[in-house]
């Protein structure tokens, strides 16, 4: 009987470093939409991962979704505990699956970035009032927030001509720059880049908050801190991190702190265009 027990006694001792060590080797899923070929994003997004891995000492593996829908389904059920997300992103995993910010992106410096409407330098278009039947090049068709920007400027969109979408911003620049289209939208950051090429701005939106990075409703609060810290310790004066940065982006800075409430101007803005 004494045998049996301390059998028992062992077994019990046993099974918790046992259990421990498990939960500490439970895996981090990391989601992100497929913006380029699944092999692009696995260069953009794997020295990050890594980065993260390291920081909190559990593995994290990258989920890449085939589209923006399927991300944020997966962050609201909890198939994923972190996705990499644009604002609009957010504020449906939000109202959906109750995601919460760990940090917004930081590039060129700044911690927010601006949606612009730009056309070729010699254009005659000079103020927004002049699109009204103008060919106008957008984005992606779910992207909301470029249509409320166009609109809050003081287009209404049936007030524009052809509408065309064309998914990545240099590739708007390029359709208005070869006179495809007369207009379009980008980011003020693609507008810096091409604004030396021929591109003049007529419409710059005010301050919005960038893309993020949201955890799943209800995570371990110590994970939730060890990730978020790391985000917000990456530091691009240190080689090995800088090296991270730039997989993201050659205009990565980092990562700063953000809160929901700075979302609430995207809130605004998309609303009219919500069902």
């Amino acid at each position: 009987m004494l045998r049996i027990y301390i059998l028992l006694v062992l077994h019990v001792f046993l099974l918790v470093p046992l259990r421990v060590c498990a939960d500490q080797e439970q895996a981090v899923r990391f989601g992100s939409v497929a913006e380029d070929t699944p092999a692009v994003m696995h260069q953009r997004l794997t020295p990050l991962t890594d980065y993260l891995k390291a920081a909190i000492g559990r593995p994290v593996v990258l989920m890449l979704s085939p589209d923006m829908p399927t991300v944020i389904k997966a962050l609201s059920n909890g198939e994923v505990e972190l996705a990499y997300l644009t604002p609009v992103a957010y504020l449906n995993a939000r109202k959906t699956g109750n995601a919460t910010l760990v940090a917004k992106v930081v590039t060129d410096n700044q911690a927010y970035f601006r949606l612009e409407i730009v056309v070729r330098e010699d254009s005659s278009i000079k103020t927004v009032a002049d699109l009204a039947g103008k060919s106008f090049a957008f984005g992606d068709p779910a992207a909301l927030l470029q249509r409320a920007v166009v609109a809050n400027a003081g287009m209404p969109l049936e007030r524009l001509g052809n509408r065309a979408y064309l998914g990545h911003y240099d590739n708007i620049a390029r359709g208005v720059l070869n006179r495809d289209y007369d207009a379009g939208i980008v980011t003020d950051t693609k507008s810096r880049k091409w604004d030396k090429k021929g591109l003049r701005v007529i419409y710059s939106s005010e301050q919005l908050p960038p893309y993020n990075i949201a955890a799943k409703d209800k995570m371990d609060h110590a994970l939730f801190l060890k990730l978020q810290n790391a985000l917000l310790n990456l530091d691009g004066h240190v080689p090995e991190q800088r090296r991270v940065l730039d997989a993201l982006g050659s205009d990565y800075n980092g990562f700063a702190q953000t809160s929901d409430a700075e979302y609430d101007i995207i809130r605004k803005l998309i609303k009219p265009f919500q069902r």
